[in-house]
């Protein structure tokens, strides 16, 4: 069996090879993307990345990270001929083929947030807002509700319950309901578990 690097390398390069059997260009409307030469220029959580089927590179030209690859591929493969309508906010288990990974979302994305800000208010705001979050307003009784863009056409909500002395912290994330029509679950599971990873990653900063 080869080693995980090797397969990572094959998963790639098989996606690479397939956008480079379409024309991408022809998808930028749909996606919201920009158009650079014979590829696209599309944002993942605001830091811009050259798509096209010789490679994935960020603004300085280094290549981005397996992760990123597979759900920028998958954006551009899976787009739908027309744009569907947004839909309600949903969380991951909601989504259909979502089952087999639930609990790998919820224990990297939801648990891993709820550990790191718990009870700092002041910390998640910040890092949010380092991440590109902006504020989100709705009907919805939450401590903080912060809105991020995954990709142009994936937005994502979290919401926050901060801990205190009588209930733990609680976070909840969520997608809206056309998100299925641009990625695979696993795809989706990425971009969940890498906005907690961004945000502890402020944290950090």
């Amino acid at each position: 069996m080869p080693p995980t690097s090797e397969v990572f390398e094959q998963t790639v390069r098989s996606y690479l090879r397939q956008l480079s059997e379409i024309d991408g260009r022809a998808r930028a409307d749909i996606l919201g993307a920009g158009i650079a030469g014979s590829g696209l220029i599309i944002p993942f959580y605001g830091t811009p990345y050259r798509v096209s089927g010789a490679g994935i590179t960020d603004a300085g030209g280094r290549p981005a990270n397996f992760s990123i690859c597979v759900v920028l591929c998958k954006y551009i493969l899976m787009a739908p001929t027309e744009t569907p309508a947004d839909g309600n906010w949903a969380t991951y288990r909601e989504f259909k083929d979502a089952g087999p990974l639930t609990v790998f979302f919820a224990n990297n994305t939801h648990k891993t947030i709820e550990n790191a800000f718990g009870a700092d208010s002041a910390a998640l705001e910040t890092a949010c807002r380092k991440l590109g979050g902006t504020a989100f307003q709705d009907d919805a009784s939450h401590d903080l509700s912060m809105l991020f863009h995954a990709l142009p056409r994936i937005p994502v909500l979290l919401r926050f319950n901060f801990r205190d002395d009588d209930l733990p912290a609680q976070c909840t994330v969520l997608f809206r309901r056309s998100a299925e029509k641009y990625l695979d679950m696993e795809s989706l599971a990425i971009a969940g578990t890498f906005l907690a990873g961004g945000l502890i990653k402020q944290l950090a900063g």
